[in-house]
């Protein structure tokens, strides 16, 4: 492993890499979003912690709980409305767009990486996309704008019209993950020759395993992140610092790659 902790020098030898790969993947993770005023959900003044989600057992169970689970919702979207994306996002976004890199696989719900003009069909979301709403029987999409008045006038945890409960269109603790997410996220992990982890705290299974199986297929691994991973021994590289800086002068790099 090859530790880097000084900004410029990491963005340099990100560079390099960028440049010699065929393909890479970005995989990302609640630090990419911090900067953006999007709380993460394991540091401790976290506003995840005074609005914990609902676990999926407790929200299929139980009307109440669910009316809960919307409440908490709304406040979290509340104290996240005008976020825009952030440096890394837009980075992200421009290596896409140039071929650099294949996908983007995220851990994340915010949707910054499509309002920074990544192509929604080239990211997998794994834990879902806190934008909007689905039926947990039929898998009909509902829009939060015609969710929100119905169930604050109400105070009643919103329903499909086939009767099925509404939720957000996120993973819940408990709840499967999307497999056909899971599975092009696999997929794009084993054709990559450069697998970047980006903002992830690489404790959280199954997505963690994607590093691994690059890792193990062949790919270089390298991880952007503020704090220590534990996959940090495995890596090829670690850039260690803030993540919107290092990525900052990717928004119009390797245009001729």
């Amino acid at each position: 492993m090859i530790l880097i902790e000084e900004v410029k020098r990491a963005q340099q030898e990100l560079r390099k890499v960028l440049g010699v790969c065929d393909m890479a993947v970005a995989f990302t993770g609640a630090g990419l979003s911090t900067e953006c005023g999007i709380p993460d959900f394991r540091s401790m003044d976290s506003a995840w912690r005074r609005h914990p989600p609902i676990p999926f057992k407790e929200f299929v169970a139980d009307s109440e709980a669910r009316a809960l689970a919307w409440r908490r919702k709304f406040v979290m979207d509340d104290l996240t409305a005008g976020a825009q994306p952030g440096r890394g996002h837009r980075a992200l976004a421009h290596l896409l767009e140039q071929g650099i890199i294949g996908a983007i696989v995220t851990q994340n719900i915010d949707g910054m990486h499509q309002a920074a003009g990544a192509q929604d069909e080239r990211i997998i979301e794994l834990h879902g996309n806190g934008g909007y709403a689905s039926c947990l029987s039929c898998g009909a999409r509902h829009e939060l704008h015609e969710v929100r008045p119905r169930f604050e006038a109400s105070g009643l945890a919103p329903e499909c019209g086939c009767g099925g409960a509404v939720k957000s269109a996120t993973i819940s603790f408990g709840q499967s993950m999307p497999q056909e997410a899971l599975r092009r996220a696999r997929k794009v992990s084993l054709d990559c020759d450069l697998f970047l982890a980006i903002g992830s705290s690489l404790v959280v299974y199954p997505a963690a395993t994607l590093p691994v199986l690059a890792k193990e297929n062949g790919a270089a691994l390298v991880i952007v992140n503020g704090e220590p991973t534990p996959l940090d021994a495995s890596a090829d590289m670690v850039l260690r610092g803030d993540i919107g800086a290092i990525l900052e002068p990717f928004e119009g790099a390797l245009k001729n790659k």
